[in-house]
């Protein structure tokens, strides 16, 4: 089910439709985590990010200045090069660019949208999965929550279970719950997440595949 909500002013770049994005990289490779954990997939990372994630492994991207402009047909052109028909849009926060040129340009050329977002800037795109990984220092929108496939929330210290409860209850009954560990923090958090899996079995646990097998 494809899910688009209206762009509105809150998001900075929001206002005319983006037919060049920010591009920090994009590579063809494994989805490594969450619900499609194993399928092949296209990585789109655009630039610019204010969530500001202390933990975050792609700080580089957080400047939106520091990164070319592509063209949104370039984009797509790139990514249909290759076998695979999953194109995943990430970041850097990607919800603060409007996505419904490229969504729509990538669906017309026969691939499935996902997106990968803290939920922090409204929804804007056509989607065909949607992951949302809120952050504590920047809070996630409602009605993005509620669109999300996928509530996958990052796990960092004891605390992260109650917090991932209170927004387990803002996502649809549908929506696929996953707890994974930081990756700095996974041999004291892997053993709490196992355990409380175990007692709450509507969630499950997502691991960081390609960092174990050095897939890129």
């Amino acid at each position: 089910m494809l899910h688009e909500l209206p762009v509105t002013s809150a998001a900075p770049t929001s206002g005319a439709p983006a037919l060049a994005l920010p591009l920090m990289e994009q590579f063809y490779t494994i989805q490594g985590e969450g619900y499609n954990t194993g399928r092949a997939a296209y990585f789109v990372r655009l630039g610019g990010c204010d969530v500001g994630c202390v933990w975050c492994d792609v700080k580089e991207s957080w400047d939106v200045d520091a990164h070319p402009r592509v063209a949104v047909a370039d984009i797509v052109t790139m990514a249909t090069a290759h076998a695979g028909r999953n194109v995943v849009i990430t970041g850097g926060e990607p919800l603060m660019h409007n996505l419904r040129p490229l969504t729509t340009a990538l669906q017309t050329a026969g691939c499935q949208t996902w997106i990968e977002t803290s939920g922090a800037y409204p929804l804007s795109g056509q989607w065909d999965w949607i992951c949302v990984s809120p952050k504590k220092f920047k809070a996630p929108l409602p009605e993005v929550l509620a669109a999300a496939h996928e509530l996958k929330i990052i796990i960092f210290n004891k605390s992260d279970f109650a917090w991932a409860e209170q927004h387990a209850a803002q996502v649809s009954p549908t929506c696929r719950l996953y707890l994974q560990p930081e990756w700095s923090k996974a041999p004291q958090m892997m053993p709490l997440i196992v355990d409380y899996v175990k007692e709450n079995p509507k969630w499950q646990v997502s691991l960081q595949t390609h960092k174990f097998l050095d897939i890129p």
